[in-house]
């Protein structure tokens, strides 16, 4: 006789449903995510879902906080491993490390530009503009660091510059997902990235 199934811990569960959310959000859609297909996914009921969390809103609302931690974590990482180098080189890398992050994790771009998900929640929405505020003023800050240096251009922008940098990761991540990922996204970023930071230099 087989043995009962062992019931998770809740924080478990909660952990299962984020993680399974995000994997059916790169696979599907976010607008496509019903609670239903989240619980057929892990093979609970549907209304075990919402003994963990009380509204599908509260699901993406646990979502939304994972990318950000994530996003966070990758950004931390990669400024790590630059240590030392120029302003500029320390953005190249910076950027193409955020491409690795997305290469790995295709539910970040589908969910961040995703305005059937933004319209429904647009505390989401809030959140994210946020987060995606704070990278560019990073990048600014990384760009008046090189210009204090004289490593860029004369009458260069530092503001309208960080915007580039962040709508060529927009661009390119949301290319990547319309296309199916039918392209080495860290291979073409790093590549594009490049030749754009390098275009600031004297």
């Amino acid at each position: 006789m087989a043995e009962p199934r062992k019931r998770k811990r809740a924080v478990d569960r909660r952990a299962e449903i984020v993680e399974t959310a995000l994997r059916l959000a790169a696979e599907v859609g976010p607008d496509r995510v019903t609670t239903q297909r989240l619980a057929d996914a892990i093979g609970i009921t549907q209304p075990a879902i919402f003994r963990h969390f009380p509204s599908k809103a509260a699901i993406w609302e646990a979502v939304a906080e994972r990318i950000v931690a994530d996003l966070a974590h990758a950004h931390r990482h990669g400024q790590e491993s630059v240590a030392g180098k120029d302003p500029l080189d320390r953005l190249r890398h910076l950027v193409t490390h955020h491409f690795h992050h997305i290469s790995k994790n295709p539910a970040v771009p589908a969910i961040l530009f995703s305005s059937e998900l933004h319209a429904a929640h647009p505390e989401l929405r809030e959140k994210f503009a946020a987060l995606l505020a704070e990278r560019r003023a990073g990048f600014a800050a990384m760009l008046r660091e090189a210009e204090a240096a004289g490593l860029h251009r004369a009458g260069l922008v530092v503001e309208d510059a960080a915007h580039l940098v962040m709508a060529t990761i927009h661009g390119l991540s949301a290319r990547w997902i319309l296309e199916g990922r039918g392209f080495d996204l860290v291979e073409e970023g790093g590549r594009i990235v490049s030749a754009l930071v390098e275009s600031f230099r004297p």
